[in-house]
């Protein structure tokens, strides 16, 4: 009797309170791969891939850290890479690895000011199609120079921010009392209708914002993680950057503009929420009550992250230093003349992105997984052995398809390094390069909008606290980027054919 209950604590601890089910497959993954070691290197690489991309589909089930950490310990074990080829690649990305490490946590110092600047706007603003239409513009201009996860960072804050001051009235307590906003027990029955329109409100306003970031993210260095890796092969600093992308960029942000209008004016997938008025009222109150005791040494704080913010843009355009560089700046400078001096203040604002940055170093594993087992040469040779003139359609819509399925970080990681060996090879010229360079990113961070799974920031919103508060699920995340998916896509793959 001891033995079993022994036995069912080792189970109930394997991967927490995910579902049986889950835990079985993923069991299963570790069990069959090295059977299909001794029948094949490249089966058992290949599956490796499918079983990583399942994990991340599966975010909301279980993080994927565990389940994919293990399978890319396996893969070490098991002779399909090794420790330093893993090093090797996280060698190579450090930048992204900096950028993640410090910018979010660099944002989250400035998160009062940024709250500051979103309520107003939120109170000014009554057109609900006009704020969707500046949430929207707001986050791609701040995704080019913050990256896509620092403003997704942002905008998460600033909505569990307003979910919580509004949770909070609805249950009867003051803006200054304790509350926990996760549970609706609280609520009284008559708030719960106009606290599911809030939630819809919030939802539209998320989703415009994440596809925001997309649309700025995809057209500078800095932008999304997989920028960096791009830039740093090609040689492009951030203005060449810009300008090598603004051909399929620009055209793809104006039609995305254009396509949240649409989806605000008809409320179509789930967009066209109104905030209630009571909920404005509370939020107006709120705001007044803050203004109101707000001390000097608040409104000091204020201006120097206002000033900070303003560094850190001039700093990124200017290329003073890798994005992550100017991150730890903005930690420094923050929390120096705000005088945030202890380390348990400071650990807080690294709680974000650390979890994803570990994420990270595994897809790092498993990229070596695939180039160590050659196995999309293959792929990428087939490519180019078409047309020149249609190879960069085919790398964009390959690239978005596996970046839609998986995380496009992790494709542009491997689909960069093959066609730079290639490049480096004499396969092909410098212009085309460039061109193939393009369509990869393009490829990578717009058709990938489909799924939360396919671009880093819509995998952090999902796996975020607010995730749950609002109701967004996995699928309807998918069902409410639908439009945009096919609208970035139709266009991007138009840029990129026609560039």
């Amino acid at each position: 009797m001891t033995t079993q209950t022994l036995l069912g604590g080792f189970g109930r601890n394997f991967l927490g309170h995910a579902p049986d089910w889950y835990k079985k497959t993923i069991i299963g993954f570790l069990l069959i791969n090295p059977l299909l070691l001794l029948i094949s290197p490249t089966l058992a690489g290949w599956c490796l891939i499918l079983e990583f991309i399942f994990t991340l589909a599966m975010a909301l089930r279980c993080y994927p850290l565990q389940p994919g950490g293990l399978l890319a310990i396996e893969a070490i074990v098991l002779g399909l890479t090794d420790t330093n080829h893993v090093l090797q690649e996280i060698e190579h990305t450090l930048d992204v690895i900096l950028l993640l490490m410090f910018m979010v946590a660099g944002i989250y110092f400035m998160k009062n000011m940024l709250l500051f600047v979103f309520t107003k706007v939120l109170m000014k603003v009554r057109s609900k199609l006009l704020l969707s239409f500046l949430f929207s513009f707001l986050a791609a201009f701040l995704s080019a120079f913050l990256d896509a996860l620092t403003v997704t960072a942002v905008l998460i804050a600033v909505s569990v921010g307003f979910y919580s001051v509004y949770h909070k009235v609805a249950s009867g307590k003051s803006f200054d009392s304790e509350h926990d906003h996760s549970q609706d027990d609280s609520i009284h029955v008559d708030n719960r209708e106009e606290l599911e329109q809030f939630r819809s409100f919030l939802r539209s306003l998320m989703m415009h914002g994440a596809v925001g970031t997309a649309l700025g993210g995809v057209c500078t260095t800095v932008g999304e993680p997989q920028n960096i890796l791009i830039s740093n092969r090609l040689g492009w600093d951030f203005i060449e950057f810009f300008m090598q992308m603004a051909p399929v960029t620009m055209p793809v942000l104006f039609f995305g503009l254009i396509t949240c209008v649409l989806l605000e004016k008809f409320k179509v997938f789930g967009y066209g929420a109104e905030l209630p008025e009571r909920v404005r009222g509370i939020l107006s109150d709120f705001d007044k009550n803050q203004s109101g005791k707000r001390t000097n040494n608040e409104v000091a704080a204020l201006i120097v992250q206002a000033i900070v913010a303003l560094l850190l843009v001039i700093g990124l355009a200017m290329h003073w230093a890798t994005p992550g560089i100017i991150g730890l700046m903005v930690i420094i400078l923050c929390t120096a003349f705000n005088g945030i001096i202890e380390e348990h203040q400071i650990g807080k604002a690294f709680e974000e992105a650390l979890p994803f940055t570990a994420l990270l170093v595994v897809f790092f594993a498993i990229v070596a997984v695939i180039k160590d087992q050659h196995l999309f040469e293959p792929v990428i040779n087939a490519v180019l052995a078409l047309d020149e003139r249609i190879q960069p359609g085919v790398f964009f819509m390959a690239n978005g398809v596996l970046s839609a399925i998986s995380d496009n970080v992790f494709v542009a990681t491997v689909y960069i390094d093959s066609v730079t060996a290639q490049f480096e090879a004499g396969a092909f010229d410098r212009e085309h390069f460039n061109l193939l360079a393009v369509a990869i990113n393009a490829g990578t961070n717009l058709p990938s909008v489909a799924t939360p799974n396919g671009q880093a920031a819509f995998l952090f919103l999902l796996t975020s606290a607010l995730a749950p508060l609002i109701r967004l699920s996995y699928g309807r995340m998918v069902y409410m980027a639908l439009p945009y998916t096919v609208v970035l896509t139709i266009v991007g793959f138009l840029g990129v054919y026609f560039y």
